[in-house]
């Protein structure tokens, strides 16, 4: 190959009856490019001579109707094959569209010899922090004007923008990163390494200005962090400058922070959803002119990432202030062990490939958190491996450009710092002075009991243990001690064949027996099985969880009482915690709950919601009345007319099992929707929901949390069953025996009310500014027959308008309502 010698491209897409090799062509789109110019295109309809299937129909939008007057294959086979001859075959899934176009050509004699060139796989590489890479969802992203999606000649163009983009991008990178991705070129489908090669040959320009060369990785070159300016005190000019809008709540809530802060004591501030909480909390705080670093705690590594690239990154970018995400080791790649992984032409190319992607990316991170890098949860093997361990060997080559000591220094000096609940204990409890003398923040408060409770908890692979026992066995010459390892075995396999549910919980006297054993083995071995178990832990069970698609059971523990957070804090600045709802009931507040007994309540008053509305579905069957394929055939019926509204609706369920079976059932009847674990992960799902990728999404957890939606002002949210916590959880039992202690009772001053507030942080998903209308459907019934019902319905009402109404009549009144 000579310099310049790749010049001319035919990207081809093909519609086809079905994705097998045996499919029939319907319709060709080509596009030539030459000279990074698009300079033709063509396109035909193919009479295929069979019937189409509904499911081609509705993707391509071909009718047997077009089809019928539309030339043979053979009748345009020459035309296609000299348009081709002499390009460089580039299509999106190059191994569908040239096997399938080159098998038809031979029939006619032809044969397509052409190299071939993937855009599936360069995307990959070059475009390495995306989760996803079909062409719809990189049209969106890239601007590649795709049109009329699943029509040839529309995902032809689409394609060919693509691989400019693709070739542009390439051609800038340096040559020293080119040629170590040339190293694996090997593991790329077909010719795609053409375009890199061609790069390398080209490639001129120096790096200093912009790279560290550290043995052949380039790594960008980090910015100094902008000298901050002075925030006002005017919460309203601060907005104004980040090109926001106040909003009436969103003012009292930033009002009732500044107004409290010199207040020593703990301030419990209740905020609404959907006000703009963190810029009311933030801003307040930057202004304030005692200049201690500001903590920020949120519930999850999602949120923690979401804030960062959200508001904290549009505060920075006008007011210059130092903020950084705070993470454990783990979450950094270490430049050594990824070094080391280079120097291993890997046996799996898909690996292989991964690895080009990370030296991409490597250009272009600035922080080096494994986050960023997209889909790696599929190779979440080859990530452990390059992990950072949180060691600073002073012997490496990379120690002056390691992520993870880069990101401590960045710690001491950030003015603003986010973290998520689980670290933020997890490093308190390793060291009282990072929180000692800060700001803190912690959002979504009411989350850190669950946390609290995580952390407490003790936890044992029950197969390691078992196999600890069986080794102790063959070498026990004791007869006291083998005969207590004996006892605790068979207790063990005992309590995990009587796993149901996922679980099963011990009684007291099982409890009470497990206790006793231990006492006894560890009086007579100094080995322990379980080294850091004590007799505290009351609440004992066994739980199966999937990891890496096995089924894993865990011996668990979990304390009695509750941990005093207040107790677990260092001294503190200042520290609040901000809730839609920190009175969990009319006589427990999250307050107590966390030790704080002296602390500051602001109570939130909502007035009634017009911008939401509830129907409460009269018809559908009662969930303990019915079997679970009943139930969720009536689900999906009620879902299917929910459809006819043509708006995007949100599904919020309360398990995995039922989620997969709604999918499954909607899988049957061909309706397209997205499923969360089975179609990608809830923050990639979201992104594909608000692209309108399908009209329905299926979610749990985050979904009824901790994700908003907030770029559709439309949607409708099915709530399938009223999300009360299961009984038998060990943090259920641990309230229940709070509650029980202090004379009130579980069920209404701790279960209802919390199940209320998951509802009411769930309503809040979609309703995130003054201009959203979404239609909350309920199709628990539970909530009209039970006693507990009035309760719910009554408290509902306070805030939001309700309707008990037939299927056959609320979709009318709902599309009336989101109008």
């Amino acid at each position: 190959m000579t310099r310049g010698s790749l010049k001319k491209f035919a990207v081809v897409d093909l519609e086809a009856t079905g994705a097998s090799s045996m499919a029939s062509i319907i319709q060709i789109g080509i596009v030539i490019i030459e000279n990074d110019k698009i300079v033709n295109t063509y396109t035909t309809d193919i009479n295929p001579h069979e019937k189409l299937s509904d499911h081609i129909k509705q993707l391509t939008g071909i009718t047997d109707q077009q089809l019928e007057n539309a030339p043979e294959f053979s009748q345009v086979a020459s035309e296609i094959y000299h348009l081709l001859e002499d390009c460089i075959f580039v299509a999106h899934n190059v191994k569908f569209d040239a096997n399938l176009l080159a098998e038809f050509l031979f029939l006619e004699g032809f044969e397509l010899r052409t190299p071939r060139i993937d855009t599936v796989e360069l995307s990959q590489i070059f475009f390495p922090n995306l989760e996803k890479y079909n062409l719809s969802y990189l049209s969106d992203l890239l601007d590649l004007a795709l049109a009329d999606a699943h029509t040839a000649i529309a995902d032809a163009l689409a394609t060919a923008r693509l691989f400019l983009k693709l070739k542009a991008k390439i051609e800038v990178l340096p040559s020293i990163t080119l040629e170590k991705l040339l190293e694996f070129k090997d593991s790329l489908l077909f010719e795609s390494s053409l375009i890199i090669e061609q790069a390398f040959l080209n490639s001129v320009e120096d790096i200093s200005h912009d790279y560290n060369d550290v043995s052949g990785i380039l790594l960008k070159k980090i910015q100094d962090d902008a000298y901050p300016k002075q925030v006002s005190e005017s919460f309203e000019i601060n907005l104004a400058l980040l090109g926001l809008d106040a909003r009436d709540k969103q003012l009292v809530f930033a009002k009732k922070v500044k107004e409290t802060f010199k207040d020593s004591r703990a301030s419990f501030i209740e905020a609404d959803t959907g006000i703009g909480k963190t810029y009311g909390y933030i801003l307040p705080l930057l202004a304030q002119p005692i200049k201690q670093q500001i903590l920020i705690s949120v519930p999850t590594k999602l949120l923690q990432n979401q804030m960062m690239e959200q508001e904290l990154t549009k505060i920075r970018s006008v007011f210059g202030t130092r903020c950084h995400s705070l993470k454990g080791p783990s979450n950094y790649i270490s430049l050594e062990k990824f070094y080391q992984s280079l120097q291993i032409n890997d046996s799996n190319r898909l690996v292989n490939r991964l690895k080009m992607q990370i030296l991409v990316w490597l250009l272009e991170t600035d922080t080096g958190d494994l986050d960023e890098v997209g889909q790696k949860q599929r190779f979440e093997p080859y990530f452990e491996s390059i992990r950072h361990d949180g060691t600073e060997n002073l012997k490496s080559i990379f120690r002056d450009v390691d992520f993870w000591k880069i990101n401590c220094d960045k710690v001491k000096s950030a003015q603003v710092l986010v973290t998520n609940h689980a670290y933020f204990i997890e490093r308190v409890q390793d060291d009282k002075n990072f929180a000692k003398d800060k700001i803190l923040v912690f959002d979504e408060a009411q989350k850190l009991l669950l946390t609290l409770d995580d952390f407490s908890r003790f936890n044992c692979n029950l197969l390691h243990c078992l196999k600890s026992i069986q080794d102790k066995l063959k070498s026990c010459e004791n007869l006291l001690l083998k005969r207590l390892y004996e006892s605790l075995q068979f207790d063990l396999s005992q309590w995990s064949s009587m796993i149901t549910e996922k679980a099963y919980y011990l009684t007291d006297k099982e409890v009470e027996r497990f206790h006793q054993v231990i006492k006894e083995i560890q009086s007579q071995d100094d080995f322990s099985l379980f080294p850091n178990f004590t007799d505290v832990y009351h609440d004992l069970w066994l739980e199966e969880v999937d990891e890496d698609q096995q089924k894993v059971i865990y011996l668990r523990g979990a304390l009695c009482d509750f941990i005093n957070f207040n107790h677990f804090l260092p001294q503190v600045k200042k520290s609040y915690f901000i809730s839609a709802t920190l009175q969990i009931s009319e006589t427990v507040f999250l307050s107590d709950l966390l030790g704080f007994h002296d602390s500051l309540y602001l109570k939130n008053v909502s007035p009634k919601l017009s911008q939401q509305k509830i129907w409460i579905d009269s018809q559908m069957p009662t969930i303990t009345q019915v079997d679970e394929i009943t139930y969720t055939r009536e689900l999906v019926l009620r879902l299917q007319v929910l459809m006819e509204s043509n708006e995007q609706i949100l599904v919020l369920v309360t398990s995995k099992k039922s989620l997969n079976m709604i999918s499954e059932m909607l899988d049957q009847i061909n309706i397209k929707h997205l499923a969360q674990g089975k179609h990608g992960t809830a923050f990639a799902l979201k992104k594909r929901f608000e692209n309108n990728e399908a009209q329905l999404l299926l979610g749990m957890g985050t979904f009824w949390e901790g994700i908003d939606f907030s770029k559709d002002n439309r949607l409708i949210e099915v709530i399938t069953r009223l999300p009360f916590d299961n009984p038998q959880a060990s943090f259920s039992r641990k309230m229940e025996n709070y509650m029980k202690q202090r004379g009130y009772n579980p069920f209404y001053d701790y279960s209802i009310p919390m199940m209320i507030l998951r509802l009411k942080q769930a309503f809040g998903r979609v309703c995130r500014n003054e201009n959203q209308r979404s239609a909350i459907v309920i199709l628990d019934r539970r909530i009209l027959t039970q006693s507990y019902g009035k309760f719910i319905v009554d408290y509902l009402s306070k805030y939001y308008p309700i309707e008990r109404e037939k299927l056959s009549n609320y979709l009318a009144e709902i599309i009336n309502f989101l109008v």
